[in-house]
């Protein structure tokens, strides 16, 4: 029997290893038989979030310049580079536009179909549109891979799970929530995929409440406003004004910091890049990690220094050779007082008082992720006001390059995401704070934003907001301290924002198996993986010699499956680790055939979970 390899999801990150296996295959595996299944109930290459069927005014939130799936010059990784196109390249679009979902699914089905054709004769791919649902096998032996539906396993040297983004069970507060609504006749609408949610029971005219103000509700918004048949209009200052349907909700909404996420930087990069990374790269790392105990590594204490330190030297970098107008010290002098000083500490805050007259020129990063930090308004119209006003400030900054220090930090963030692979998990509040500042919406979304506010179509609730279910009178109640003493009363609320990844609770049965039979999760409830490669790690910290994840449910997730070009993207340095080792394996095994297993699940029957998806071998 030929080598066999599974990988279970066909999206982008599942597209991305088969992209590197077909490019090392030459040198590692030659012209051996080999047997690719690759299991996902949604087309290859765009998989579930890319696929075709959702809505065309979806966008990418990436410019089109900024998007490619192929590895370049500056990937650190031990396989060949293989050139390809950008998505605008392949597209031939405008660099600078944001293209639909719809065409990035298109571009990743290309680059599928490319990277099949590259393999050699000798390798089959074979494509099971269905949802694998158990993995077993002994560590020394053959593995099953049980699909929904099919009574016989497909047989695997090695699985690899690439399982992108999946649903979870309702944490205990929103489960609250979601039984209080059923006993009331009301609407509660949990964390999703926006596409995928149901939306046609949020009525005309009706007030929604929204908890979340990141990219799930810009996707919300557009298709609750634009995919109801509102249009916008630009007057001849450049404004945008709304015109509404007539079928649109009305959506109150709120998150912790009460603002949404930075506008995307809309000016292009010039000019000296900032020496990255300089406080926090590789041997600050290794010095982490050699700490006796990894898990012993607090984040806040130990990391976030380092972070904080990396940011400010890339802002102030800028700062200082590309507007030296606005300093008051020669760059060396300030570089060499600045490497010198703790962050955070009086004396770093004296030097920057010194050398940066303007306060705006300075990074107070703890200010940024609190915006509205002590802001107190007299009534909901005065937050209404002040919002726009804060949202038209942020797309002007983002937008001017005489704040291109803001555009050195967004590349610093990138640096410290691929530092931070290594490290593993260090819980939520990190990759929140990374997405506020680097991965916001396109600036034209937020002036949509801004005529839907104008338009009462939207509104905004404030920072720290809290929801409640209000028994005596069966409705769901908001509230912020941004505007005391007052409240939005609504009969639906809706989560606007991705379910949590954790192993425990997410409803991805083969996930759960894994983990309910030994995997190993981190603090945060992410599957745990040796950085290195990928292996499953269990509770004893042996990682499967058979078993491998990538992607968000593991405590190696990278910034995204695709990547900007030229930034030694995390994503693809893992791809070709991981496909590295697998074909060394696979290698090994053609010189040694394994007996066959008898594939017998622990139950004696194929596990055949309510909710999953036919096979169509």
């Amino acid at each position: 029997m030929n080598a066999s390899l599974v990988i279970v999801g066909a999206g982008p990150r599942g597209t991305g290893v088969l992209e590197r296996l077909a490019a090392n295959l030459p040198e590692l595996y030659g012209d051996r038989p080999l047997d690719i299944h690759l299991v996902d109930p949604h087309p290859p290459g765009g998989g579930r979030i890319w696929r075709h069927d959702q809505s065309p005014l979806l966008w990418m939130n990436s410019t089109a310049e900024d998007v490619t799936m192929f590895t370049d010059e500056t990937v650190e990784q031990a396989g060949p580079v293989r050139p390809g196109p950008t998505l605008a390249e392949w597209t031939g679009a405008d660099g600078q536009a944001f293209l639909s979902r719809q065409r990035q699914g298109a571009y990743l089905r290309w680059v599928y179909e490319r990277s099949v054709a590259a393999l050699p004769p000798t390798v089959t791919v074979h494509e099971h549109r269905g949802t694998a649902v158990r993995v077993s096998g002994s560590r020394d032996g053959r593995q099953q891979v049980w699909l929904a539906g099919c009574p016989a396993p497909l047989l695997a040297d090695l699985v690899v799970l690439a399982l992108g983004h999946l649903d979870a069970e309702l944490p205990p507060e929103q489960a609250e929530l979601a039984e209080f609504a059923a006993r009331h006749g009301l609407t509660h609408l949990p964390p999703a995929f926006t596409a995928d949610s149901d939306l046609s029971v949020l009525g005309p005219g009706e007030p929604v409440l929204v908890r979340g103000f990141g990219l799930a509700f810009v996707d919300l918004m557009v298709l609750l406003t634009e995919g109801r048949g509102g249009t916008y209009t630009t007057g001849a200052d450049g404004r945008l004004t709304y015109r509404p349907s007539g079928r649109e909700p009305v959506l109150h909404v709120g998150s912790r910091r009460g603002v949404p996420y930075h506008s995307k930087i809309g000016y292009p990069p010039s000019g000296e890049r900032p020496p990255l990374p300089r406080f926090f790269g590789p041997a600050q790392v290794d010095a982490l990690l050699a700490r006796p105990g990894k898990d012993g590594i607090d984040f806040r204490r130990d990391v976030w220094p380092l972070i904080d330190k990396e940011l400010g030297f890339a802002h102030y970098h800028r700062l200082f050779t590309a507007h030296a107008d606005r300093t008051r010290m020669a760059w060396p002098d300030f570089e060499e007082k600045y490497a010198a000083a703790d962050p955070g500490s009086a004396a770093l805050q004296a030097l920057v008082g010194a050398a940066v007259p303007d306060p705006a020129d300075r990074l107070d990063l703890h200010a940024l992720d609190h915006p509205l930090a002590g802001l107190r308004y007299p009534d909901a119209e005065a937050l209404q006001e002040g919002l726009r006003g804060y949202i038209e400030a942020d797309l002007a900054r983002r937008h001017d390059p005489a704040h291109s220090p803001d555009l050195a930090v967004f590349l610093a963030l990138l640096s410290v995401y691929g530092q931070l692979v290594r490290l593993g998990d260090r819980g939520p509040w990190w990759h929140g704070f990374f997405s506020y500042l680097a991965s916001g919406p396109p600036g034209p979304r937020l002036r949509q934003l801004l005529a839907l506010s104008r338009a009462g179509v939207v509104r905004f609730l404030g920072a720290d907001t809290t929801v409640t279910a209000d028994e005596r009178r069966g409705v769901f109640r908001a509230e912020s301290p941004s505007v005391p003493g007052e409240s939005v009363t609504a009969r639906a609320l809706v989560e606007a924002r991705l379910p949590e990844p954790t192993v425990a609770h997410t409803r991805d049965t083969l996930l759960r198996s894994l983990y309910a039979e030994g995997a190993a999760a981190t603090p945060a409830g992410l599957l745990a993986v040796d950085p290195a490669d990928g292996r499953i790690l269990d509770r004893a910290g042996l990682p499967h010699p058979r078993r491998f994840a990538l992607g968000p449910h593991t405590d190696a997730r990278a910034g995204g499956a695709f990547s900007r070009p030229r930034t030694n993207a995390p994503a693809f340095r893992q791809n070709d680790a991981t496909a590295r080792v697998l074909l060394a394996f696979l290698r090994d095994r053609a010189a040694r055939p394994t007996p066959l297993p008898t594939p017998v699940p622990a139950s004696g029957t194929a596990p055949t979970p309510e909710d999953t998806h036919a096979l169509d071998h």
